[in-house]
């Protein structure tokens, strides 16, 4: 008698064991709406803001570096070689669309000669850049003109290759 409720326990976790499982419920489903899609018209505003703002901000980094991009002279030379004329040509657009933009350009050269030759040779650099962009019609008053000769080197090396990045126009663009 006493094997009858072991045998019944014993079927019973027998039968258990061998029975299948149902897989756990599936979560309810939770919002599934794209977060880029806005919830509401103020939200479509907002983003509609923010990527046009991005957009802008962008075009506004875009047009700075190509106005504020150097170009670079030979040895004891001020003219505008077809490489400095190619990096000028891109400026003359957007100096053309907006007249507020105005542009200092700041000629340098290489350590080799005396203070005064250097720095009369960046004015001359300085001022072949101001008139060939007013040559295609940007104003003069636009083109401030500055020489800073050998005391702004961009390579402190002694030799060619520092030379040559020294021998240079740089510029600086705002608006008034």
């Amino acid at each position: 008698m006493k094997r009858v409720p072991y045998i019944v326990l014993m079927l019973a976790l027998a039968t258990g064991a061998c029975s299948k499982k149902q897989p756990p419920a599936a979560p309810a489903p939770t919002n599934t709406t794209p977060s880029a899609v806005p919830a509401s018209n103020d939200d479509a505003e907002r983003l509609r803001r923010e990527e046009e703002e991005r957009r802008r901000r962008a075009e506004l980094e875009r047009k700075m570096a190509t106005l504020s991009e150097r170009i670079f002279f030979g040895y004891d030379r001020s003219d505008i070689s077809s490489e400095a004329a190619a990096i000028l040509q891109a400026k003359l657009p957007l100096l053309r669309e907006d007249a507020t933009i105005s542009l200092r350009v700041e000629g340098h050269a290489d350590e080799r000669g005396s203070l005064e030759y250097n720095l009369a040779l960046g004015l001359r650099r300085a001022q072949a850049v101001r008139d060939y962009l007013a040559g295609f019609g940007i104003d003069g008053s636009r083109l401030a003109i500055e020489s800073f000769g050998e005391d702004r080197p961009l390579d402190t090396g002694s030799n060619e290759q520092a030379w040559a990045r020294n021998r240079r126009a740089e510029f600086l663009a705002n608006a008034r």
